[in-house]
């Protein structure tokens, strides 16, 4: 409701400068229309959720994790998988809706913090997402800024690597200091045991995300991927766990309902579905349309020229790209917007400053890409607290690289390191 307010107070500036009603509709459906391949994907990744559990699937991730994974390394290992897999799908959110769901699972069974598992998944997700070439942020901000691919993913490991190195070095600690609050091993044990005996917990049904994994990494585009996973999933349910077709389609509609009786495993396994991305759909809606107001009448492109008349220097350059794409996040609020404004906006002015592109390119990744899954109503906030149900706000403290990486970026831009200068052209008069 904050959202709809702001869009009709929006609207209420926007007509009184002199836009009507169609402009302002125009701009709304434009900016939605953005947002459009994110609530196919979030609609997909609702029906794989849903018959990845029905199936056995996400409890046979739980079932291996809880014999693999101890508490004390679980922060660091959370982190290291969904960075891999990440890197190797280019896909924060693929990542965060399959292996993310299991381990936020795992993390709940073994008694840890849930904002804190959250936390190293979303850390893990968006530092492989934010370095492979496969990802559409990693191919959009170079695009935007007119730097080269490559170029752009070698300079953002200046900023990137020594974040992760902070990040896991506090993982490793942090699980240090709540390896004593996990669930006892009797109870883990337990767990297991009742997951083991409500499913048939056969490695086949690997087949599912294998298949989603090598779809991404061949590059079919993710919708298709995921459905894919999703019947694949269903299939499976058939198969090994005797659930009918009809079954399998209600659950795709409205998630998976455990009723055993116990709560832990109750809690941990009722997911999934289309329905129940139906809220986050309504967010992302509302969301964009406030953001499409407010590009469409000019207004974030008054706020950051304002801005701009405070970069007077490298450093305030760099502050106020950062700033702006923060800002973006939280006004727009969708990543494309975040490093597309910016990345039009300051363009001339890092140009004007004798910077390389790959600097400005570097900048909004640094902090369009990685603010945006710690914002509630952003779309990769909203996308991240219904795939591991935990909101934004909540495991923000926790996600050590999203912090750590815009800070890393802004001691670079005031201190010089590593602030490539642009080649001279080649033609005097250009």
């Amino acid at each position: 409701m904050p959202l709809i307010l702001a869009a009709v107070v929006a609207a209420f500036i926007g007509s009184r400068a002199g836009f009507g009603w169609k402009d302002l509709q125009v701009s709304i459906v434009s900016s939605i229309s953005i947002s459009m391949p994110a609530i196919l994907i979030l609609m997909a990744i609702g029906i794989l959720i849903g018959t990845w559990v029905a199936s056995g699937i996400v409890p046979l991730m739980i079932f291996y994790g809880l014999k693999i994974l101890s508490p004390g390394f679980f922060l660091v290992a959370t982190c290291l998988i969904c960075s891999v897999v990440s890197f190797a799908t280019g896909s924060s959110w693929s990542t965060a809706g399959t292996v993310g769901v299991a381990l936020i699972g795992i993390g709940q069974a073994l008694g840890l913090p849930l904002p804190m598992v959250a936390g190293a998944i979303v850390s893990g997700a968006y530092f492989g997402d934010k370095l492979s070439p496969l990802s559409d942020t990693t191919n959009l901000a170079p695009a935007v800024a007119g730097a080269e691919l490559f170029d752009h993913i070698k300079h953002m490991l200046f900023t990137t690597v020594p974040s992760m190195i902070i990040t896991l070095t506090l993982y490793a600690i942090l699980g240090a200091r709540i390896s004593g609050e996990a669930a006892s091993l009797e109870s883990v044990a337990t767990l297991s045991q009742t997951l083991d005996s409500l499913f048939n917990l056969t490695p086949w049904l690997l087949l599912a995300p294998g298949l989603v994994l090598l779809l991404i990494v061949l590059r079919i585009p993710a919708l298709p991927a995921l459905l894919a996973g999703g019947f694949a999933g269903g299939i499976l349910g058939v198969v090994t766990q005797g659930i009918s077709f009809s079954s399998i389609f209600s659950i795709m509609q409205a998630g998976f309902v455990s009723e055993t009786g116990v709560s832990q495993i109750d809690e941990l396994l009722t997911r999934g579905g289309i329905d129940s991305m139906m809220w986050t759909i309504s967010l992302i809606l509302c969301a964009m349309a406030y953001g499409g107001i407010m590009e469409g009448t000019g207004m974030l492109t008054t706020i950051s020229n304002y801005i701009l008349k405070f970069a007077t220097s490298t450093g305030r350059l760099v502050a106020t790209t950062i700033l702006t794409c923060l800002g973006m996040n939280i006004l727009a609020p969708d990543q494309y917007l975040s490093i597309i404004v910016p990345g039009r906006m300051y363009k001339k002015a890092f140009e004007d400053s004798g910077l390389a592109a790959k600097n400005l390119s570097r900048c909004i990744e640094d902090a369009g890409t990685l603010s945006s899954p710690l914002i509630p109503w952003n779309t990769c906030g909203a996308t991240m607290m219904a795939f591991l149900l935990v909101n934004p706000l909540a495991y923000l403290p926790f996600a050590f690289l999203n912090l750590i990486n815009p800070i890393i970026s802004l001691i670079y831009g005031f201190t010089g390191w590593t602030m490539a200068k642009r080649d001279a052209p080649s033609n005097p008069d250009q």
